[in-house]
């Protein structure tokens, strides 16, 4: 499948005013379809479908059993019109966030009229508008009578989802059929039925139980979605409400043109590279973005990009439109509505047979983690033009997963993603500090990715530190973001997969800041011997007893370290986050450790303003 135009993500023929039309002068009604439009009931209807996103957020929360979901959220929940169009979502991760439309519009296109009441469809074919292997959606057409009024959907990251590896993280791959059970768009339920044939085929080419149980849990939060659907419609009328969407639809798209307005016209390039394509020690692939603002639309096209890899470290259409949409809105007004208006101003060219649109039947896993190398394209494009509204780049992604069987439990199988250690910081931006220890791709929950004791519950391994590492981010006047080191001991042997980048390049710092540090994951036998697994890597057999030690570096600075209030370095120091030597070099600011007081005439002398 080509996707070299816009695709689901594009604005094909709409304009500011779309299907709004206004009766009277200035100030007047607004009338749509024949219904007079209560601007207030706009509003509320916009707040009511995010809660119902939210509903079915709290609802996958509290039902998954993976902690790959009920701890550190890796799934979004959305709702979608009968035509696919986005109404609403809550993305708990943002990777995942735009990953569903193209999905929902394919799955129309693909069954025409035979969608029904009670009908509940899987997918997760790459090929098909997919975004990753391992994320899998749940679709649920939602009826009001006999009449198809919207989709509720949710697509989450699950444990296992067949292949050669254990865990869906094949490093070795070449082809899709290595990595993954494909699911092109299929019924489970048909008119409520439950299609067990279909349902234990699937399941018996996935080897954990535990996704079996948390599928059932996304079409339970789907069901949520349609309730709340329903109940809308129920009290509002199906009418009101078709009109009120169509003009929300337009009235967020005339606040996403006015954001973009406010970008110079113009066209600007930007480039990042990726390093080591699991195949071919040393490789570097080069992502290649041009940006054109003009009067309201943007476009990026990713044209030039390099050619696809021989490995798995290849983006999906769906995966790298994802990372382009939700990069740029961290350069806009994060209160714009999330729907179809949203989106209609922006047009995404990625050529297929590139390194963020693979052909089929290429290996794909990786494409999700290509989307900081993505960002920081695009970063270095509109920084110059945009620099306080563009952060100094993130730390970059580098990740471990661990499989085996719990000695603890009889030999229970288990899949653990060390979200403890998977990300550093973000990058400082005008105005703040990056974000410390981000956890997730693109700030998911820090921290709160992955509690210390469900950790030692769900794995054999026992943590013996994790803590924010000292000196790891760029500094600035802003500094960025601070990364972070763990260490545990492996209990039982287990296999070890490596996926990420950034032991290569640092991020870079911004207009005039530093860049951030390295990542490093470290292996420690049992015997005393070392050793430092690749970027893609599969490690089998790790012994128990064997410790793990990972540094995940932090994020560029932003503006002149010199620049940076001494008080805020002397915090700090007292903090642990920057160290007493690091405060002089790159800060020019002496601290006295023994009153922790700022040496004022030294630290003037230091940054050049001495009397």
């Amino acid at each position: 499948m080509s996707n070299d135009a816009t695709g689901a993500t594009g604005a094909t023929g709409s304009t500011d005013q779309g299907a709004t039309t206004a009766a009277g002068a200035a100030g007047g009604a607004t009338v749509v379809d024949g219904i007079t439009i209560d601007r207030v009931l706009v509003s509320i209807l916009q707040k009511r479908l995010k809660s119902i996103t939210e509903e079915m957020s709290i609802a996958m929360t509290r039902t998954t059993r993976s902690p790959i979901l009920c701890e550190a959220k890796d799934f979004v929940t959305g709702l979608y019109d009968a035509e696919g169009n986005m109404l609403e979502q809550t993305e708990n991760l943002p990777i995942l966030a735009f990953s569903l439309a193209p999905v929902c519009k394919y799955i129309i296109d693909y069954y025409g009229d035979d969608v029904h009441p009670g009908d509940v469809i899987f997918h997760n074919d790459v090929f098909s508008m997919g975004n990753q292997n391992n994320d899998v959606a749940v679709y649920k057409p939602i009826f009001h009578g006999d009449t198809l009024v919207a989709w509720a959907a949710v697509k989450g990251h699950q444990a296992d989802i067949g292949g050669n590896v254990q865990g869906g993280y094949n490093p070795l791959a070449t082809e899709v059929w290595q990595e993954t059970l494909r699911i092109p768009p299929v019924k489970v339920y048909d008119k409520g039925v439950l299609r067990r044939d279909v349902w234990e085929f699937i399941f018996a080419n996935i080897r954990l139980d535990i996704v079996e149980e948390d599928m059932r849990a996304e079409i339970g939060s789907c069901v949520v979605g349609e309730r709340g659907v329903l109940r809308i419609i129920e009290r509002y009328g199906l009418e009101v409400f078709e009109a009120h969407k169509k003009f929300l639809f337009d009235s967020t798209e005339r606040m996403m043109r006015q954001e973009i307005r406010s970008i110079p016209n113009g066209v600007y390039t930007g480039e990042a590279d990726a390093f080591f394509d699991g195949q071919t020690p040393g490789s570097k692939s080069t992502i290649r973005v041009k940006v054109t603002v003009d009067d309201g639309h943007i476009t990026f096209d990713y044209t030039g990009t390099d050619g696809q890899t021989p490995g798995f470290v290849n983006g999906t259409y769906a995966s790298s439109a994802s990372a382009t949409i939700l990069t740029f809105l961290q350069m806009v007004n994060p209160d714009i509505p999330h729907n179809q208006g949203m989106v209609r101003p922006i047009t995404i060219t990625i050529p297929e047979g590139t390194l963020l649109n693979a052909a089929y039947p290429a290996a794909t896993t990786y494409g999700n983690h290509l989307c900081p190398n993505n960002a920081d394209a695009i970063m270095r494009a509109l920084g110059p033009v945009i620099p306080e509204r563009v952060t100094a780049e993130w730390g970059e992604l580098l990740c471990s997963l661990t499989t085996g069987k719990d000695p603890r439990k009889s030999g229970e199988a288990f899949v653990d993603i060390n979200f403890m250690g998977m990300k550093g910081g973000s990058g400082g931006m005008y105005g703040t500090d990056g974000y410390d220890h981000i956890g997730m791709i693109d700030a998911s929950g820090g921290v709160l990715d992955q509690d210390y004791e469900m950790f030692e519950q769900q794995t054999p391994h026992l943590l013996l530190k994790h803590e924010l590492w000292e000196d790891s981010a760029g500094a600035g006047r802003w500094r960025g973001g601070v990364g972070v080191e763990m260490e545990y001991k492996v209990g039982g042997m287990v296999n070890l997969v490596t996926f990420g980048d950034g032991d290569v390049e640092a991020s870079r710092g911004a207009q005039g800041g530093k860049e951030g540090t390295l990542n490093i994951i470290k292996l420690t036998l049992p015997d005393g011997t070392e050793h430092i697994p690749t970027t893609k890597d599969l490690v089998p057999n790790v012994e128990a007893g064997t410790l793990y030690f990972q540094q995940a570096g932090g994020g560029g600075g932003w503006g002149d370290p010199h620049e940076r209030p001494a008080e805020k370095v002397l915090r700090d120091v007292r903090n642990g986050l920057v160290s007493e030597q690091k405060a002089r070099d790159d800060y020019g600011v002496v601290i006295n450790t023994s009153t922790w007081r700022v040496d004022e005439v030294e630290t003037a002398k230091l940054r050049g303003s001495a009397s």
